[in-house]
């Protein structure tokens, strides 16, 4: 410093303030009740994922299910212990990721234990079959995860505030998935066979997938097709004519969740009182119990500034008789921002994972693969629009999960695809794939089974905050699943992928199927 710089800014100490002017553009607000309430839902709601979880996978794998709950368990404390290292703000939609990954987590030991099934089914004993389910489900595990870390890593860098959150959540999760899947899950299973020496393999109370169905998948593929385009025409129509309920998060303005200091709030005199402040555009409605109410303002006129003090005009309306429970504020410039960068993460995730596809696969099964991904993305904005319910950062954060989880379906399907293309050279297409879907049928139903359990306690208990993002990703799940198996399958044939495209080597290593798996 020299004497000079030192004077002037002892000046601006002593004048309290830098002569800064400051324009607050986004501003998101929580009060400590609406915040102990969230962590309070969350908690709860994770508890009975989690039960819900556990439960299902003793019931369906008996012993083998215990390890995969020991595994469950253990993954969840290394994410919890890895958050805590980075020292991350868990939010609630961080909190929704943990749940998710809950549900999602057995994913990996549910390809695992099916592909042990399988080879025992084969003659395998119980030490061969377990050790070439772990071998050949290594690289179906491998493939199946990066494309939904790809998804969570774009999620990261494009997306904001809470957000961000999920994004770490989720990745930190599959991460951690992996790591106890192959690593503490197949030391346990080792474990268990020098241990207890078993004759015969574990089986659960409940089989939900017979073992070896024959179900002719691809003999609905046409009417599968006709549905999909007419409820894909239909969704671009709705999105074109009726349009979204957008949030403030793209339209800009305010949203306030105010609740009653009495016993019940009072719409109409909510509406009367904000009625007189000329604020424009301003929608009063119930939220959660009868105590809480939604308050959001559209876009002012005056810019960042007017936003600021519509929020002022309300509260000094409202704070008598309401506690403010949650304000979000976001300018025009920010909303617009938000907006591009939202559709550029669906677009650079779809983009990234179409790649990383052909390079592991081969071009039909990439191409196959992000159509079906985009069909499940045109279906949910429909669903947005059909149910109304308000799109803002979170739901691009469930489009992006369900991205993820269609994605992480599909290769799981072409995996096995890939396989038997190698195995089974005169074999027609539709019958492989056929083949192909049954071998996996096991796999896609339990693990969209527990993820449903975890989103239906996220839905139900994880509070008001939450509902819509879980209520769509419920839709998402059911939707990508069912994309799976009637979309990405028969895109194949369309693509006139054939056993004939094998490389010599792989043409002369391949064989004729055994009479009882030929359909």
């Amino acid at each position: 410093f020299t004497v000079e710089s030192a004077n002037d800014l002892a000046v601006l100490l002593r004048a309290g303030a830098l002569p800064a002017d400051l324009t607050i553009v986004e501003e998101r607000t929580v009060g400590p009740s609406l915040g102990s309430d969230s962590i309070e839902a969350g908690q709860f709601a994770s508890i009975i994922a989690g039960f819900l979880v556990v439960g299902f996978m003793l019931f369906a794998y008996g012993r083998l299910g215990l390890i995969a709950n020991i595994a469950l368990l253990a993954n969840v404390a290394l994410i919890i212990a890895v958050l805590s290292v980075l020292g991350a703000t868990l939010t609630l939609p961080g909190i929704a990721g943990i749940v998710l990954t809950m549900g999602m987590a057995v994913d990996s030991n549910v390809i695992i234990f099916e592909r042990v099934r399988e080879e025992n089914r084969q003659g395998r004993s119980i030490v061969q079959s377990m050790d070439s389910g772990f071998r050949q489900a290594l690289a179906t595990v491998v493939d199946a995860n990066v494309t939904t870390l790809i998804a969570a890593v774009i999620l990261f860098f494009l997306g904001s505030g809470p957000i961000k959150g999920f994004a770490v959540t989720l990745a930190i999760g599959i991460v951690t998935t992996v790591f106890t899947a192959f690593t503490l899950t197949r030391w346990l299973v080792a474990f268990w066979l020098r241990r207890q020496r078993p004759k015969a393999m574990p089986n659960g109370v409940v089989r939900l997938v017979p073992d070896d169905t024959r179900v002719p998948f691809m003999a609905f593929r046409k009417y599968a097709f006709t549905l999909s385009l007419l409820l894909s025409i239909a969704s671009a129509a709705l999105f074109f004519t009726v349009g979204m309920n957008y949030g403030i998060d793209f339209r800009g303005g305010s949203s306030i969740e105010v609740q009653a200091k009495g016993q019940q709030a009072d719409i109409g005199d909510i509406r009367e009182r904000l009625t007189g402040l000329e604020l424009g555009d301003v929608q009063v409605q119930e939220f959660g119990s009868t105590r809480d109410v939604l308050i959001r303002i559209g876009t002012q006129g005056g810019g960042d500034i007017a936003e600021q003090s519509a929020v002022a005009k309300v509260r000094s309306a409202l704070e008598t008789d309401y506690e403010f429970r949650r304000i979000e504020v976001v300018g025009p410039t920010v909303s617009s921002e938000l907006a591009f960068n939202g559709t550029m993460g669906v677009l650079a995730s779809l983009l990234a994972m179409l790649v990383y596809i052909w390079i592991r696969f081969e071009w039909q099964f990439g191409l196959g693969a992000i159509i079906s991904t985009l069909h499940d993305v045109i279906l949910m904005v429909g669903f947005y629009v059909v149910a109304g319910i308000e799109f803002n950062l979170t739901s691009i954060a469930a489009i992006l999960t369900i991205v993820g989880y269609s994605i992480n379906d599909t290769v799981v399907v072409y995996d096995r695809v890939r396989e038997n293309l190698r195995r089974y050279k005169r074999m027609p297409i539709a019958e492989l794939l056929d083949l192909s879907m049954n071998q996996t049928l096991a796999r896609t139903v339990m693990t969209g089974v527990t993820t449903l359990f975890a989103l239906a306690a996220l839905s139900i208990w994880g509070g008001e905050v939450i509902q819509s993002f879980t209520v769509a990703m419920i839709f998402g799940i059911l939707v990508g699943t069912y994309s799976s198996i009637f979309v990405a399958g028969p895109l194949l044939i369309l693509f006139k992928l054939r056993p004939g495209a094998l490389s010599p080597e792989e043409a002369a290593a391949a064989k004729e199927p055994p009479a009882h798996q030929a359909f």
